[in-house]
């Protein structure tokens, strides 16, 4: 068989649902351990446990999908010495309360927060702190694989991270994953999975002020992701161009055109893709058939109609007015 084959993007290791009550705790354990870090763990109410982990393979990484009901956990320096596998986490959680406890960090989480925690160092772990089933995305890689000095990231281990900035895309390119339902090859799995390491490097550099030890790869994917970030939150701007995003990052205009170049695109006609996507949207919405189709593009950053026009036809080969008639066409 090839190497690069289409693939399902989760694979499920664990799901209590068709288990008997007596199985659940002991096989959520074993899950535990062998998709994440070997733990010892206390579940408030056996009878009642429920979980599920799924995980995608990334590469060098891993990102895991996690639903646990409450519970807490102890990784100590016996499990430590046990089995180590040098592994660096980075968990955005999704639901409920959630603490952890690692070099002398004690730290409380709520939904859309981030950890970064070490396998290599004892901790503690509690999830369902306010009594609620608690859920993240775990992504987890070696050690090694991380640019700076181990000096400089101990200092973070179990402390909470920025989620605004770079932590802001690195969240969101999580849930992106996470929701997707498209296959995935190997090829496109090594390369997402070099993407996350590098954005997961920044987010940490970028808290400990260190961005500048990252390697210039790094540093160049990071500051593509703002970018894009950027862009999509300030589409519907229409002074939104190439020179007003380059000044927005500190960076020249040739310097972001080299940017995306390099990637076989151009920042103008991502902006205009961004926008055209969006009015797309909103012409295939029922609910706003009674705006005006000049109106829908003055939203997105065409104030001109004629622009607007001019733009739609060029990406999807008819004009805004025909593009939705059809569709509202089809859907009566």
């Amino acid at each position: 068989m090839g190497t690069d084959r289409g693939l399902l993007v989760f694979r499920t290791v664990l799901d209590t649902d068709g288990l008997l009550r007596d199985e659940k705790t002991a096989a959520w354990m074993e899950a535990a351990a062998l998709a994440l870090v070997p733990k010892r763990c206390r579940v408030a109410e056996p009878e009642r446990f429920a979980a599920r982990i799924s995980v995608m393979e990334l590469g060098p990484a891993q990102l895991s999908a996690n639903v646990f009901a409450p519970f807490s956990c102890y990784r100590s320096p016996r499990l430590v010495r046990q089995s180590d596998p040098e592994l660096y986490q980075l968990a955005v959680i999704t639901t409920g309360r959630q603490g952890m406890e690692q070099a002398g960090h004690r730290t409380s989480l709520e939904p859309g927060e981030m950890i970064f925690y070490d396998s290599s160092r004892p901790f503690e772990a509690s999830v369902g702190t306010d009594g609620r089933a608690g859920g993240s995305l775990l992504v987890q890689f070696p050690r090694e694989l991380m640019p700076l000095p181990e000096k400089t990231v101990a200092p973070l281990c179990g402390s909470s991270l920025s989620a605004s900035g770079i932590g802001h895309v690195f969240r969101q390119t999580l849930r992106a994953l996470a929701d997707t339902e498209t296959d995935l090859t190997d090829r496109d799995r090594a390369r997402l999975g070099t993407t996350i390491v590098d954005l997961a490097a920044a987010v940490v550099a970028r808290q400990c002020e260190q961005t500048s030890a990252l390697t210039p790869e790094a540093r160049t994917e990071a500051l593509y992701h703002e970018i894009v970030a950027f862009i999509r939150r300030h589409v519907d701007n229409p002074d939104l161009t190439p020179p007003a995003v380059a000044a927005a990052h500190c960076i020249s205009t040739r310097t972001l055109h080299r940017i995306f170049q390099a990637r076989g695109e151009t920042v103008s006609g991502m902006i205009r893709g961004e926008r055209i996507n969006r009015c797309r949207r909103d012409l295939a919405d029922p609910g706003l058939r009674a705006v005006p189709v000049g109106s829908v593009g003055a939203r997105w950053g065409f104030p001109r109609a004629s622009d607007f026009t001019r733009a739609f036809k060029a990406a999807t080969g008819v004009t805004p007015t025909v593009y939705r008639a059809r569709l509202l066409e089809q859907g009566s």
